[in-house]
């Protein structure tokens, strides 16, 4: 054991982060979903077990490692001791594609070929697309019942309703994670997409936690996408466009917040920080999701992240024209705030405002921090004024600093 005590505290939830979805695809795979609580049980037992021990005999050499061997030895006690295999499970489990209770294990590969096929298995279309998200970034990805909310702008009691009915049409089918044929692959291959894109955007801004960015976040979507361009089948270009949008988006996260965890605005980050390694793989997989004639939602913001990695003098008219698109495309009302953006930078912040103000969305912080934003130039008073709204109207304690910082900058004009 180390003696490293101190770090304990935080090494423990960082683990459970990036661990305890894999743990859980694996024992799915082996329990199959319809006994899905199974292997949640047993990951859930096994962190606790690691609070336990942890706190007393100190940190293992290689945490991941005893977390895997705890996981597998409680697999096997749970079937001893339930007698679950020879009375109930045995029957339901011997399909092609299970695996019997001593082969469980945890390789780099099988937790790999798990958590794929476990995706596509939750991304079951017997679920509406929405229902088959929400159980994905659940399951897979480890996301709260509020940061799914947040996610999807919704209230947290329908996410929860969503997810009970999501989980109990998958029992009720039996359904078991199997090697997909072409078709459904093809079927279900947005729906992961856009699991991995909420995956992403909820590590990139932070809508629910109390840090603005969640790095564990990105890089576990990032791992994600770049396992599907392992499988010729899902190796499509929108997977490529949707990997080069990450990897712009990424090579700017250290540069986005100061050491408070506020954030800092794009034309006040220090380049100097940003990835060029990140930047040039973006640029590598963007021009592989170029190949085709398909034009996605990924490529189109793959194209304005890029944009926004250059130092090209009229780079905001092609912003612009890609927000152009992207609306048309798939509308949201961030999307429409961007948009706003790009247009102020092009055509000024009067024209910027008006623009705006077309949206109304007042009941979104984001809005009146924009407007807060173009007026400090232009009228200090009402810049103050739509950032006390922000303030009061986002959720965010991070975005609440960031904001207040501002204000308090205006006050001392």
């Amino acid at each position: 054991m180390q003696d490293n005590s101190a770090a304990y505290p935080e090494l423990l939830p960082h683990l459970f982060r990036l661990e305890y979805t894999k743990m859980t695809a694996v024992l799915c795979r082996h329990f199959g979903l319809q006994h899905m609580e199974i292997a949640e049980d047993i990951a859930s037992e096994t962190f606790l077990k690691a609070m336990e021990s942890w706190g007393i005999n100190g940190v293992p050499e290689n945490p991941a490692a005893w977390l895997y061997t705890v996981a597998k030895n409680k697999t096997k006690d749970y079937l001893r001791r339930e007698q679950l295999f020879e009375k109930k499970i045995k029957g339901a489990i011997k399909t092609p594609g299970t695996q019997e209770a001593a082969a469980v294990g945890f390789t780099p590969q099988i937790i790999q070929d798990s958590q794929l096929a476990m995706i596509f298995a939750v991304c079951n279309p017997s679920n509406p697309p929405e229902a088959q998200i929400c159980l994905a970034l659940q399951i897979l990805c480890g996301f709260s019942v509020a940061e799914i909310a947040a996610a999807f702008l919704a209230k947290t009691e329908t996410i929860k309703k969503r997810l009970l009915r999501a989980r109990e049409k998958l029992r009720q089918d039996q359904f078991q994670i199997t090697v997909l044929q072409e078709k459904a692959i093809a079927e279900r291959l947005p729906t992961v997409l856009r699991t991995i894109y909420l995956l992403f955007n909820e590590g990139y801004f932070s809508a629910s936690g109390s840090q603005l960015i969640r790095k564990d976040l990105c890089s576990e979507a990032l791992r994600l996408a770049l396992i599907l361009t392992d499988n010729k089948l899902t190796n499509t270009t929108e997977t490529n466009a949707l990997l080069a949008l990450m990897c712009y988006q990424s090579s700017r996260l250290e540069a986005r917040e100061n050491e408070a965890g506020e954030s800092i605005l794009f034309e006040q980050q220090d380049r100097d920080l940003w990835s060029q390694e990140l930047i040039d793989k973006g640029n590598q997989y963007l021009v592989n999701a170029c190949t085709g004639d398909a034009v996605s939602k990924y490529h189109l913001e793959a194209g304005i992240a890029y944009w926004h990695t250059t130092s090209a003098t009229k780079k905001w008219e092609h912003i612009l024209q890609l927000y152009n698109q992207l609306i048309l495309l798939e509308y949201s009302p961030m999307t429409a705030l961007n948009r706003t953006f790009a247009y102020a930078q092009v055509y000024g912040n009067e024209q910027g405002i008006a623009e705006a103000e077309k949206l109304q969305l007042t009941a979104n912080s984001s809005y009146h921090a924009l407007l807060a934003y173009l007026w400090t130039t232009i009228d200090t008073e009402k810049a103050m004024g739509y950032y006390q709204q922000a303030i009061h109207l986002t959720t965010s304690a991070t975005e609440k600093k960031t904001l207040q910082r501002a204000l308090d900058k205006l006050s001392l004009k």
